[in-house]
């Protein structure tokens, strides 16, 4: 992928200040390199990677011999010191075997995210270890090594006195010609780092207001257009199934409008839409208190990974035309929210009747996908945890995803392939939508009228106000929240994930650049 090497110098500016704290000798080093595990070598274990081989050759052989027996796995990492006078330590981290590549049963580029968890557990192993500054060795894809190292050391601890912060560390490429390569993952991974902090933040702070300008603070700088449309305004356009579900909060609702211009003038955009309820109760129908507390990022994730695509699309110059909708509000139990059985007209005109307030995220998704058509999309793509089901169907390794166009949905699964966080597709069909539209007096109803099926329903709702283009609908429920730990290691444990900004990027990327190919492994 292109760099947008306007951004460039702020990276190397960085590293010139870490580069001259460590000459001072106020920063110690530590230097991440691979094995490849059941390969020919003197260990009869293990095999270094060419970086990995140099390394120890400069060091005399005492990385083989210090490793001898180790029996280093994929995902497992050892950590040598007292190698050099400039290296504190050297992480060495297992690969898996050399010949990995694309899995077709697993749906994934395994060499690229091998590549990942190395570079990540060996990262944070050294940040571990009290490492401020950490060369990464490129591997065989220095983009992918960028991603892993960078999402891995990244922490939220910016409430906490400075005095308490853990090791922050900073990640630059060893003795590698890619650079445009690693420049291009640490803008990806930032982006996510973007949605990570926005979701980790408490709901307290970060309210519909202090989410519009966290928008505005990010995407402006990189030459994004954000308007912020206050309540007046979004009682102008009648999208009165958003202001419906904001009522019972005293936090005004927003209407985030954000546009990126990529691509040529003519060109139709892509329309992307994210969940933004700053914090859940549930309305009336309150949720239970113990997840409540995650409930604050978890539900403005899909608004979350929408700002960190935006930024992520700006930074790389990617060619392509975006709006991005993003409807701002809290659910709250106040004396005006609404209750179960109310009745609403929504923007497209469509009575929708409001079985359970908890549901509100499909009906301010509703107003928001109804209003996209006034942009003459080429596609629109919703993002947002819409279904308790969709984790209990399928956990965390995937995102639930439904598609009404095939050639979008290979796409797609390409671009989820490609980054390492995969996409899994749903059905769309006439059956699940006609459990939310048989109702006896309203056009629509936001919770099914039979049971079961439960994320295929929530999606056949948001298809009843979607206009008539190819639509997707990403289902984060699983992916998009806290991080559980035992999928994708090099994500810190207890922490918002930010999924799945990397893979809509690299498929926004792919959909205006068809005929270039991902970079090899």
């Amino acid at each position: 992928m292109r760099t947008n090497y306007l951004r460039v110098p702020i990276i190397y500016r960085t590293i010139v200040r870490k580069l001259a704290d460590v000459c001072k000798g106020d920063v110690r080093k530590g230097m991440v390199v691979g094995a490849y595990e059941n390969s020919c070598s003197p260990t009869g274990e293990f095999k270094l990677t060419a970086t990995g081989c140099k390394v120890d050759e400069e060091c005399g052989g005492k990385i083989v011999s210090v490793l001898k027996g180790s029996n280093l796995k994929q995902g497992g990492v050892q950590i040598v010191s007292n190698l050099s006078s400039e290296y504190h330590a050297l992480a060495v981290a297992g690969l898996g075997p050399e010949d990995a590549g694309y899995n077709e049963a697993e749906c994934l580029e395994e060499c690229k995210e091998n590549i990942r968890v190395a570079a990540g557990v060996g990262a944070r192993a050294l940040q571990n270890q009290n490492i401020g500054m950490i060369m990464v060795e490129g591997f065989t894809c220095s983009e992918a090594a960028a991603e892993g190292a960078a999402l891995a050391v990244w922490r939220y601890q910016d409430l906490k006195d400075k005095i308490n912060w853990a090791q922050e560390s900073f990640i630059d490429l060893y003795d590698d010609p890619d650079r445009d390569g690693w420049n291009s993952g640490i803008e990806k991974a930032a982006a996510q780092n973007l949605a990570r902090k926005l979701e980790e933040t408490p709901a307290n702070i970060m309210t519909p207001a202090n989410f519009a300008k966290a928008a505005l603070d990010n995407l402006c700088p990189c030459g994004v257009h954000v308007e912020v449309r206050d309540k007046e305004w979004i009682e102008s356009k009648k999208l009165n199934g958003f202001l419906s579900m904001a009522r019972g909060s005293c936090e005004a609702p927003l209407l985030l409008d954000i546009a990126y211009c990529g691509g040529g003038e003519g060109d139709k955009p892509v329309v992307l839409i994210g969940k933004g309820v700053t914090f859940d109760s549930g309305g009336v129908c309150l949720n239970k208190c113990v997840p409540m507390f995650e409930i604050g990022g978890a539900d403005m994730a899909g608004a979350a990974v929408v700002v960190a695509v935006m930024k992520g699309l700006a930074t790389l110059g990617v060619p392509v035309n975006v709006n991005a909708l993003i409807p701002l509000c809290e659910n709250m139990p106040g004396g005006m929210a609404m209750k179960p059985g109310d009745v609403i007209m929504s923007h497209c005109g469509k009575s929708v009747l409001i079985e359970r307030t908890d549901h509100e995220g499909r009906v301010i998704l509703a107003d928001a996908l109804s209003f996209s058509s006034i942009f003459n999309p080429c596609l629109v793509i919703d993002i947002a945890t819409l279904s308790r089901g969709m984790k209990i169907a399928l956990g965390s390794p995937a995102t639930g995803a439904f598609s009404t166009s095939n050639s979008v949905w290979v796409e797609l699964v390409r671009a989820a392939a490609e980054t390492g966080d995969r996409v899994w597709r749903f059905p769309f069909w006439k059956a699940y939508a006609r459990h939310m539209t048989n109702h006896r007096f309203a056009d629509v109803t936001n919770t099914a009228l039979y049971p079961g099926g439960d994320p295929c329903t929530a999606a056949a709702f948001l298809r009843e106000f979607a206009p008539c283009v190819d639509f997707v609908h990403l289902d984060i429920t699983g992916t998009g929240t806290v991080h559980a730990g035992e999928n994708s290691p090099y994500m810190r444990q207890g922490l918002m994930t930010g999924r799945p900004t990397r893979t809509i990027i690299q498929f926004l990327y792919q959909m205006s650049c068809p005929q270039d190919k991902p970079s090899p492994c």
